[in-house]
């Protein structure tokens, strides 16, 4: 008879927390954002409040569209004396899967108020839902 030990059923419910805090980490510094769909294309809007558009990089690997850059701290302290900081500083990143049908060789990009707006254009002819394959006989 083998006998079963009593550490056997809680050592991976020990590191369970730890398996996901990267996620949450990276959810809690990435940038807010919505995504729509129009007709012809995809708008993804991102917000970067006191990032300055040449502070940001967007750019497609693997069709996954991907924000990083960084928000610089700067302020003066002279004859200052804070009692708190609630702001955020240092680098994000967030990154989106593309839709099967987006075209990411034409991806627009701008940045005004504080937001950037991402419009995906979509491939003209290619069906939302996937792609019927002729079955022959042979």
């Amino acid at each position: 008879m083998v006998e079963k030990s009593h550490t056997a059923g809680w050592w991976p419910n020990l590191y369970e927390p730890l398996r996901t805090v990267g996620q949450k980490v990276a959810d809690w510094v990435a940038p807010r954002s919505d995504a729509s769909a129009k007709e012809d294309s995809y708008e993804i809007n991102v917000e970067l409040p006191g990032v300055k558009p040449d502070d940001v990089d967007v750019s497609v690997h693997d069709n996954s569209l991907v924000v990083r850059g960084e928000k610089r701290f700067e302020r003066e302290e002279t004859g200052k004396s804070y009692f708190f900081s609630e702001r955020e500083y240092g680098s994000f990143q967030r990154t989106f899967r593309l839709p099967p049908d987006a075209d990411s060789d034409r991806i627009d990009a701008t940045f005004g108020d504080g937001v950037l707006c991402l419009t995906i254009a979509k491939r003209k002819g290619s069906a939302p839902g996937g792609k019927k394959i002729e079955v022959r006989k042979g």
